[in-house]
């Protein structure tokens, strides 16, 4: 028997052939952990099928068997093979983000000091790898990259390895986690035999009555307890539970725990009140149900802020469970919607495992078998969710669909809305993508019946599920405000409404789409912007704790210097407007006033986004300012004021998607307001109050904005008229990349000249928006075609990062 294995090396493609040893033909299956050798290393890989003969002479022999289960299950291997041929990704990139972090191990190589006295003065490198090795001992090639950021520390110890200073082998790390086991005792004989034997248990007056205690306390308990537990309930210590496991009253043991994430969080329904559906939901409702029971469909659920999308989601998992099956429900980030994640741990208490970046190892470990061991019937998460090895999916559900973050933007590139309408298919599920504000690509689909909505549907909710109609929006022309003399960052309009609110009782946010104090700090005498030595990109003044520069890109983070670099001059000076100005600017109109922040900056620490939303849901604040965070679903009553203070963010940026990525944002950001009976009302502060996507976004006329942004694609030949693949190319050396984008433009060029692709075109190679991050110059390639994977996948692009279909051309 012979298996095909994709190895753990993520820049590798293809599958390769192993046989199996005679010992472990019975069971590997597919789906299966294994250990192979791979050239002269030993690697990881997962058998992705079984064969009765390889296409290869004498394949060599798998090693060893990880783990009995699969890893993966049959659906998940067809998403992975899918997934790889559509993005271009290599197969093990895919399959590794099926698999729990920790878990999935690559192999790496074993330094080692040989001559502990060797000197190298004229290299620093060599001197602190040798000084590292004697301090630390034998390390791997990751472990050491921890200590030498941004520094090619490899090729000086090669140099060390050819002059014997240091030896190196290939190892593969153990697996990082494991399950977790708790010491516990338990009563081992009788409560009867116990009692008889209560009165001799020690030698002295306070050991009797310690032990005397923990057996008592035993006694009462039905299951095995953890001796932490013991001990604070009795006073007793570990001897004297040995000594009574040695006389045969107790068992001392390991247990099996489950570290989980919502052992916090409580299960009981909080709003026990009966929700009526409106008709329009029991229509959608219906047709998802009847959907679930026939051929596997999708669905795009599009209905204003506030039009009761969660609860079709709900009683839609409700029957899916009730016949079953299981859900993967997938949200933007979890942090941002803790209000949909709690009534589905409300409605499903018990069954429901949350998947985010903000677990440990352990946690997203035990979360992962759980799912696969079938105890969790929902799954709740962001884009990786949707890889959880759920046996038997009968819903997906995509809420927000619009956001960007369900595209991965670093290797492995993919979208996660895309793939969970394709995986929905292959596991014979239902898809709903639900949000007020589809992107264009997505309704035109689904309306069209192209793509990976064939068989779809669209489900509208026009209206708010309470009392309430869809906020007013005044748009203020901040040109008008500063002819008038009005030069603050607040308008009259806007400053007279908070006062209003803020006296009344209420809530207002204000939203703005930067971080920070300042947007760039230059010289007033010479003009000189301050830039990230990195990136390249204008320095963002912070002035929480310390005053600071900081790059929103990379981190890069440096103090405000006194005079120019460039002329000397002392005359630096701070332009522009961050979401810590506003704050401040609240603050000094409205001392009175309780203001929070909502930020990147203020949301670093864990659990720090739902301390910020349950004090402002609580009304313990007035005020919250923001950036785009605020845009994340999120349901406040007492909100009736919503200020955007400057809408204008990002309208001119040189991409051709930027105009429907404000129109969103300003769309949700004021759906925030009027979601009770109190009403509310929005403020929209714009210098160009006339542009398209502003005057559609005042009007939540998501229709005229979908047939004006759908004319402008057309005639520009954007998506989805066409589709686009981006290759970039990242170097240390601008040269070197413009060169090497030139060479594949060219070798492009040609190819399409070849096969006669009139409808296929190149744009580029020029430099990314963002020209240089992390030290790297970055040159890009856009290829526009109907079919840009046909020409090229046969092209070999490992240095090259290929996005198909991405969302952005930055």
């Amino acid at each position: 028997m012979f298996a095909r294995l994709a190895v753990n090396i993520p820049a590798i493609s293809g599958v390769f052939d192993y046989a199996i040893p005679n010992e472990l033909v019975e069971k590997i299956q597919a789906g299966c952990l294994v250990t192979a050798p791979f050239g002269n290393q030993m690697v990881q890989g997962i058998v992705i099928d079984l064969m009765d003969s390889p296409s290869v002479a004498n394949p060599k022999l798998i090693l060893d068997l990880l783990d009995p289960n699969p890893l993966l299950t049959a659906p998940q291997i067809a998403l992975a093979l899918q997934l790889a041929d559509s993005t271009l990704n290599p197969l093990a990139a895919i399959v590794s983000l099926m698999i729990p972090t920790g878990l999935s191990q690559q192999a790496d190589i074993l330094y080692e000091l040989r001559i502990a006295d060797s000197q190298f003065p004229d290299s620093k490198v060599a001197t602190r790898i040798l000084n590292l090795l004697k301090e630390r001992g034998s390390l791997r090639g990751r472990q050491i990259d921890s200590h030498f950021a941004k520094v090619d520390w490899r090729k000086t110890a090669n140099l060390l390895i050819k002059k014997g200073v240091l030896s190196a082998k290939n190892v593969l790390p153990p697996p990082r986690v494991r399950p977790k086991h708790i010491r516990v005792a338990q009563l081992s004989v009788t409560p009867q035999e116990a009692e008889a034997e209560i009165q001799n248990l020690g030698s002295t007056k306070q050991t009797q009555a310690r032990r005397e205690a923990a057996l008592r306390f035993l006694i009462t308990q039905p299951d095995a307890i953890n001796l932490s537990w013991v001990y604070a309930q009795t006073g007793c210590n570990l001897a004297d539970l040995q000594e009574l496991e040695e006389r045969g009253l107790i068992r001392l043991f390991e247990n099996e725990i489950f570290r989980d994430s919502l052992s916090k969080q409580v299960d009981k329904e909080t709003n026990t009140q009966v929700i009526n559906l409106t008709s329009e939901q029991n229509f959608a409702l219906e047709k998802i149900l009847s959907a679930s029971r026939l051929l596997p469909s999708a669905f795009l659920l599009y209905g204003v802020t506030g039009s009761g999308k969660t609860e079709i989601y709900l009683r839609a998992a409700q029957e899916v469970i009730k016949h079953g099956k299981q859900v993967i429900v997938l949200v933007p980030e979890i942090a941002l919607t803790p209000q949909l994640v709690k009534r589905f741990l409300s409605r499903f208490p018990g069954q429901v495992g949350l998947v985010h970046s903000k677990l440990s190892e352990g946690e997203r470990y035990d979360t992962w078998r759980r799912a696969r061991d079938g105890k969790l019937n929902v799954i709740i998460g962001a884009r990786s969710a949707l890889f959880s090895p759920l046996k038997n999916i009968g819903l997906i559900v995509v809420d927000e669909c619009h956001d960007s973050s369900y595209y991965q933007a670093e290797p492995p590139f993919y979208n996660a809305i895309t793939t969970a309408q394709e995986y929905a298919k292959l596991c014979g599920a239902v898809c709903v993508l639900g949000s007020a504000t589809p992107t264009i690509e997505q309704r035109f689909e689904f309306e069209n019946n192209q793509g990976s909505a064939i068989n779809g549907q669209i489900l509208e909710l026009p209206n708010r599920v309470t009392d309430s109609d869809l906020p007013p929006v005044q748009i203020i022309d901040m040109r008008e405000e500063l002819k008038n003399g009005s030069r603050g960052i607040f308008s009259r309009a806007l400053s007279e409404s908070l006062a209003e609110v803020i006296s009344r009782g209420e809530q207002a946010i204000l939203f703005l789409n930067r971080r920070g104090t300042a947007t760039y700090i230059f010289c007033r005498d010479c003009g000189n912007t301050l830039k990230c030595p990195n990136c390249e990109t204008p320095l963002t003044l912070h002035l929480d704790k310390k005053e600071h520069l900081q790059c929103h890109r990379c981190n890069y983070v440096r103090q405000k210097p006194k005079t120019c670099s460039n002329c000397g001059s002392n005359q630096i000076r701070e332009y522009g407007l961050g979401s810590e100005r506003v704050e401040e600017e609240v603050k000094s109109l409205f001392p009175q006033a309780r203001t929070l922040r909502w930020d990147w900056d203020t949301t670093r620490a864990k659990d720090s986004h739902e301390i910020i939303l349950t004090h402002f849901a609580n009304h313990q604040a007035d005020v919250l300012v923001g950036t785009q965070m605020l845009a994340k679903g999120l349901d406040l009553p007492l909100v009736t004021l919503v200020g955007i203070v400057l809408a204008d963010v990002g309208l001119n940026l040189p991409d051709p998607f930027a105009h429907e990525k404000v129109f969103q944002v300003l769309t949700q950001v004021a759906g925030r307001a009027g979601r009770s009976a109190r009403g509310g009302k929005v403020i929209l502060q714009s210098f160009t109050p006339e542009n398209y996507a502003i005057q559609f976004a005042s009007r939540h006329d998501v229709n005229g904005f979908y047939e004006r942004e759908l004319d402008y694609r057309k005639q520009l030949g954007y998506p989805p008229f066409t589709r686009l693949a981006r290759l970039e190319y990242r170097n240390a050396d601008n040269v070197k990349a413009e060169e090497e984008a030139a060479k594949l433009a060219t070798k492009l060029n040609v190819k399409i000249e070849a096969q006669a692709l009139r409808q296929t075109e190149l744009i580029g190679p020029v430099p990314c928006f963002f020209a240089k991050e992390n030290g790297e110059y970055r040159w890009q390639v856009v290829l526009r075609s109907p079919d840009p994977i046909s020409l090229l996948r046969d092209m070999r692009l490992n240095d090259w990062r290929i996005e198909i279909d991405p969302i952005s051309l930055l």
